[in-house]
């Protein structure tokens, strides 16, 4: 049987994920799901293994400390691929931002396409109730990465997406340098620059977070100015 495996980074979500998990469920019971935690201080791990025992598709991939969203993506992608029976990675974020309902759309798309974006900026998306500097931040953003690296997208930063496994089979995450959201970037670089992976997007409703506080950083801004160059310039 071929499996669709959704991964789903954590860092203080308790609350978030024991909300997602039964939803994700309830919508496709024949997906698995892998939830990346990076050791958690307010329990999030605890909560997870907890729901383990009522989803038999539901895994937990422990680490030791906090690296940044692409480490853990990484590690996760690592994990997930060693089963030669997965057929297709979905990444989506565990506050509430990325809705479920948006999966079903993803994975159709993905029958002709390599990958799908969960896309805010194309035709039908849109973001809710952000304060106006992170609107601005988001979308001149995306289109400075989208200039420099010439990727045929609207949403570059998008952490919603279906992923062929075969394509991330042949992508060397070793070489990837990126820690942050900036990972989402030059993954989606690779895939279609390097790779040749055909795209679609996919218009959702980006919504704000349901707990919690936003894990935006100073560090993740510079690291995205920096690797648009980066990738591009890249032998």
């Amino acid at each position: 049987m071929q499996k669709t495996v959704i991964l789903t980074p954590t860092y203080n979500e308790r609350a978030n994920i024991q909300y997602l998990v039964p939803e994700l469920f309830s919508r496709y019971p024949d997906v698995y799901v892998m939830v990346i935690d990076d050791n958690s201080p307010d329990g999030t791990g605890d909560a997870v293994e907890e729901m383990m025992r009522s989803y038999p598709n539901l895994s937990i991939l422990k680490r030791e400390r906090k690296q940044g969203l692409g480490a853990a993506y990484k590690a996760g992608m690592e994990a997930a691929l060693s089963d030669p029976s997965v057929e297709a990675i979905i990444t989506m974020d565990a506050d509430g931002s990325h809705d479920p309902e948006y999966v079903g759309a993803l994975m159709e798309a993905g029958k002709s396409n390599g990958l799908v974006i969960g896309s805010r900026y194309t035709r039908g998306g849109n973001i809710e109730n952000w304060e106006m500097w992170r609107f601005m931040l988001s979308r001149y953003g995306n289109l400075y990465a989208r200039t420099i690296t010439r990727l045929p997208l609207k949403d570059m930063t998008a952490g919603f997406m279906r992923i062929d496994a075969d394509l991330l089979r042949r992508v060397d995450f070793a070489s990837m340098r990126a820690s942050g959201y900036a990972f989402l970037m030059e993954l989606k670089y690779i895939l279609n620059k390097k790779l040749g992976a055909s795209i679609a997007e996919v218009p959702i409703i980006f919504k704000s977070r349901r707990e919690g506080e936003s894990k935006i950083s100073g560090h993740i801004i510079r690291e995205g100015l920096a690797t648009p160059w980066r990738i591009i310039l890249k032998k």
